[in-house]
């Protein structure tokens, strides 16, 4: 007598854990093989604009008539890679801004000149000049650094030269009748005294001259962040009545005068 084929029923619980130890080391490859191709294959992540440092901001500063020519030049620098810079943005002002002006330059130039209007004769004008790089249409923070340019009052005494007599005016070295006094120069450029440095060293040291070249250089401590003597001397010259030009007292003698004289002299006799 044959038989029919022989069905074995397989408890659910059994299969369950059949396919659960067929899943397990599934589960473990793919894991395995993502880990492996991440160590492996290089993720690319979005190149990112690398910021422009702008360094070593400058002002040259001079009189031109009823302006300043403030001449503004500065350092581009990227850590590594090529320069990302399209352009520099170059502002020039005082007053906290009151009054400014703003030029763009293309990136591979770094300097460039702005006027601003200038002091009345006898005032202080205190200005900045920043520059910032612009890179795909943004702009990098900027450096700024402070200046300052002093016009003297006609007439009136330096402070650092030999005191005025009696009379309140400094007095002709040459005898005659004085016309018009004219203290030159007409305006320089000073830094700010930052952290009063230049003050500490003179009460550390009176008596003892600031000066290695009069308006040009100064010590260490009286030189400011644009290079230039935190500062400035002076020089009264007149004018006689018949037209002669001579040093005052407070002048005369003075070996910066001198030069200074000879100059103005020539300038005004050309």
């Amino acid at each position: 007598m044959s038989r029919g084929p022989r069905v074995v029923d397989i408890d659910p619980v059994q299969r369950r854990g059949g396919c659960l130890r067929l899943l397990v080391p599934l589960l473990f490859l793919i894991a395995a093989g993502l880990v492996a191709y991440r160590f492996l294959v290089p993720v690319k992540r979005p190149t990112l604009p690398r910021a422009v440092e702008v360094t070593d901001v400058r002002s040259a500063i001079d009189l031109d008539g009823d302006s300043l020519r403030v001449v503004v030049s500065w350092r581009l620098v990227l850590p590594r890679g090529p320069e990302l810079a399209e352009s520099t943005r170059v502002e020039v002002g005082m007053s906290e801004g009151a009054q400014s002006r703003v030029a763009t330059v293309p990136a591979n130039e770094h300097v460039d000149t702005l006027r601003i209007s200038a002091p009345t004769p006898g005032q202080t004008a205190m200005g900045y000049s920043c520059v910032a790089a612009m890179t795909r249409g943004r702009l990098a923070p900027e450096n700024c650094t402070p200046w300052q340019f002093v016009r003297p009052a006609a007439g009136q005494s330096p402070s650092d030269s030999a005191p005025a007599p009696a009379g309140g005016k400094p007095r002709a070295a040459v005898p005659g009748k004085v016309s018009r006094i004219v203290v030159q120069p007409e305006g320089i450029q000073v830094d700010p005294d930052l952290g009063a440095r230049c003050a500490a060293w003179q009460r550390q040291n009176p008596g003892r001259s600031v000066w290695i070249s009069v308006n040009r250089q100064a010590i260490r401590e009286c030189t400011g962040p644009n290079g230039k003597p935190t500062v400035a001397q002076f020089c009264a010259f007149a004018i006689l009545a018949d037209g002669r030009r001579v040093k005052t007292m407070s002048s005369h003698k003075v070996a910066y005068c001198e030069e200074v004289f000879r100059r103005w002299s020539a300038e005004r006799t050309a």
